[in-house]
């Protein structure tokens, strides 16, 4: 019997400028997780907590936190993306390109715009991605770019590489 250990994440030399990553799963966002975040993150805003308010709006229905969609979108990219980076150094250009509902179904996809090794240490290196959330009728609905510092695969910091299991 094989056993097989995958990596949290990718390094420096995992990353490929044009590269699209597709993220899956995607994230179904209900009421609770928005009320539970908005009311966290002490945004009350009535558009979020308050069915009726919201039915008066000119959505007809309840919005999703726009942060939690930003906190969800970054989330499912941790895997492919960030999952061994050391530092999540900057985050740009955050968009909201349009609404998410309760019951929407969030899905991500990432290009590798660029990667370059950092000066001051041979370790590592910066690598700026383009994220695209989308909901399941293929709207986009968040776009960020960001950067990040991520080991080069020879110091990354990977817990099964010295097991013989």
């Amino acid at each position: 019997m094989a056993v097989i250990h995958t990596p949290y994440g990718r390094t420096y030399e995992d990353f490929q400028v044009g590269d699209i990553i597709k993220h899956w799963p995607g994230r179904t966002i209900n009421a609770s997780d928005d009320t539970l975040f908005s009311l966290l993150a002490l945004n009350q805003h009535p558009l979020h907590i308050d069915s009726h308010y919201a039915s008066n709006s000119q959505f007809g229905k309840n919005l999703v936190n726009g942060t939690l969609v930003f906190a969800v979108g970054v989330g499912m990219t941790v895997n492919d993306i960030s999952g061994a980076a050391i530092a999540m150094l900057e985050y740009e250009q955050v968009k909201h390109l349009g609404p998410t509902f309760h019951g929407d179904t969030l899905y991500g996809r990432t290009e590798i715009l660029d990667k370059w090794e950092t000066q001051s240490k041979h370790d590592r290196g910066i690598v700026y991605v383009e994220t695209i959330i989308s909901n399941q009728r293929e709207e986009e609905v968040l776009f960020f770019r960001r950067k990040l510092l991520v080991p080069k695969r020879e110091f990354a910091a990977r817990p099964y590489t010295h097991r013989n299991d």
